[in-house]
């Protein structure tokens, strides 16, 4: 380190494990403390809070979001399937910053059509950003989970899964 450097400091990471919620009457998610804390040290503090399948949404920092789009624009394989998905993310998608509660807004489009009102809601860490899960849609990956879990954890260990 040069003189005059500060260290840096090691990168926030989002909290692993699942979480519950719920959105409360005004269509907002107040979400676990370990999330609060992620988001408040954040530098930027809007996150993009969207859907891409229009079953589960999901809260991006907007680093994460900018990302996202890169992606998506860049995206040669299948051109209309970019397309189509940058679309879902933007129609369904808003701007927002989590309050002094630790609550996250949910625009009305994104819970009507995901079906975030009235359930439980059951968030966790996927890559970069927190998936949003309704429980309906929980339920479906838990059953598939059961089935799919040895064989898809030995598929992974061959290839070099620590």
């Amino acid at each position: 380190m040069e003189d005059g450097e500060k260290p840096q400091s090691p990168r926030a990471e989002l909290p692993r494990g699942m979480y519950a919620g719920r959105l409360d009457d005004k269509g907002r998610l107040k979400v676990a403390a370990p999330f609060q804390r992620f988001y408040k040290g954040l530098e930027e503090k809007t996150l993009f809070v969207t859907s891409l399948d229009r079953r589960t949404a999901a809260i991006y920092t907007l680093d994460a979001w900018r990302a996202t789009e890169k992606f998506l624009e860049k995206y040669s394989d299948d051109p209309e399937s970019a397309a189509t998905t940058a679309y879902t993310g933007s129609y369904l998608g808003s701007e927002v910053e989590m309050d002094e509660q630790g609550r996250i807004l949910f625009n009305s489009d994104l819970r009507r059509v995901v079906g975030l009102e009235g359930t439980e809601l059951h968030l966790y860490k996927f890559r970069d950003h927190v998936e949003v899960v309704p429980d309906a849609i929980h339920q479906e990956m838990e059953l598939r989970s059961k089935v799919m879990a040895v064989n898809s954890f030995g598929t992974l260990r061959k290839a070099g899964l620590p």
